[in-house]
């Protein structure tokens, strides 16, 4: 089974807290929205490789570390997986983009794929999937599932809240796929959106409610 971890640190509870506001507006949701996605990158890179590399300081000779030649790739799920993009690009900008377009259908809920494009190397890389809402886990399963098919090293999801039915869906769908959250919430209501959550983040993110 995946592993996955809600990031209870102080920060990020707190950014949360005001992303979660209805009287927040857009650009400081946009920014909060990066800021927790660098924040929770931390987590998701915790396990890459290091190597020794020599190198000489002012002061003398020094044995330091840097990473191990991991190529990594974030995956965000337009729209609102955008906005998670460069909070993560300033902390790892040699990271390549790729992108899937899903849009939730209305009646039924399940996700509906129009696009995808991915870096030619994927099969070299290590994904990170974005996508700031677990709600029923539809289209990060979906997303992950395109992915697969052009075998990657490895795939893990990172998102920023997340619902008890989306977390079990996808650790059923995709056992292999760590999962790394800031908060898990109580449910989702009838029209499957998390509740408390934070609204529809594309439409916070891009300005259109």
């Amino acid at each position: 089974m995946s592993m996955v971890t809600i990031t209870n640190h102080p920060l990020i509870q707190h950014k949360l807290s005001i992303l979660r506001d209805k009287n927040t507006g857009t650009n400081e949701f946009r920014a909060l929205v990066s800021e927790i996605a660098m924040l929770e990158c931390y987590e998701a890179t915790r396990d890459l490789p290091l190597e020794p590399k020599e190198i000489e300081t002012p002061i003398g000779p020094c044995t330091a570390h840097e990473l191990a030649g991991r190529k990594l790739c974030i995956v965000p799920i337009l729209r609102a997986g955008l906005g998670m993009v460069d909070g993560i690009l300033n902390l790892i900008p040699s990271a390549k983009v790729g992108h899937i377009g899903l849009y939730r259908d209305p009646e039924t809920h399940l996700p509906v794929p129009y696009y995808c494009k991915l870096p030619q190397d994927i099969q070299e890389r290590d994904v990170i999937v974005l996508d700031p809402m677990l709600a029923t886990g539809g289209s990060a399963s979906d997303a992950i599932t395109q992915i697969k098919a052009f075998h990657p090293k490895s795939i893990k999801f990172m998102g920023i809240v997340a619902a008890p039915e989306g977390l079990q869906a996808l650790q059923k769908d995709h056992p292999d796929v760590d999962i790394f959250c800031a908060a898990l919430d109580e449910k989702l209501n009838e029209n499957a959106y998390i509740v408390p959550g934070l609204g529809d983040a594309g439409d916070r993110i891009f300005g259109t409610l």
